[in-house]
């Protein structure tokens, strides 16, 4: 009996403390975070993306990175300048105190009535245009490069699939360069 009654006394003990420690502990508010910024504080995590503009509001790049000093401060932020379809991109550390900031986007300095209309059948350009098409592609047909809405000559490679127009290893591959440096 006084076994059954120590037992007893040490699992109420231990049941008190648990309880205890689980009431002890606060919870905090899954939007608390939100709130612990004021405003012009920027979160890091929102600041990787940005895009970043030089004077002439011309896109240079985004924002890759955050570089903090020992104190914590934001002291640079790396920007991913050129590069195209994640290639060929390279990294540069800009002064945290060089960048200005503004909360709306980006806007050209003329009328919207000055610019050109966002169709492309549209716009204006003297880009120079070449579609490559293979004879043989049997997943893109050659209509839709015959119907793309913009000036373009198109050049139909005999005996070519619709990868060989992008396989270096292919019989087209050197009609495919003479093409794009033809539009130099």
């Amino acid at each position: 009996m006084i076994s059954n009654l120590a037992s007893a006394l040490v699992i109420a003990a231990l049941g008190t403390g648990v309880a205890s420690a689980q009431t002890a502990t606060t919870r905090t508010d899954a939007a608390a975070p939100a709130a612990a910024h004021r405003e012009g504080e920027w979160r890091a995590s929102k600041l990787v993306g940005v895009d970043v503009y030089n004077e002439a509001n011309e896109k240079i790049g985004d924002i890759s990175e955050i570089i903090l000093d020992k104190s914590g401060k934001v002291a640079n932020v790396i920007i991913g300048v050129g590069g195209f379809l994640g290639m060929g991109e390279h990294y540069v550390a800009v002064g945290y105190d060089k960048l200005k900031w503004v909360n709306e986007p980006a806007r050209s300095a003329s009328a919207a009535s000055d610019r050109p209309a966002a169709d492309p059948a549209t716009r204006p350009t003297a880009v120079k245009r070449v579609l490559i098409h293979g004879v043989n592609d049997d997943i893109v047909p050659v209509e839709m490069s015959r119907d793309y809405p913009l000036p373009a000559r198109i050049v139909q490679l005999p005996g070519a699939d619709h990868f060989a127009v992008i396989d270096p290893s292919s019989a087209a591959w050197p009609e495919v360069i003479s093409e794009i440096r033809a539009l130099s």
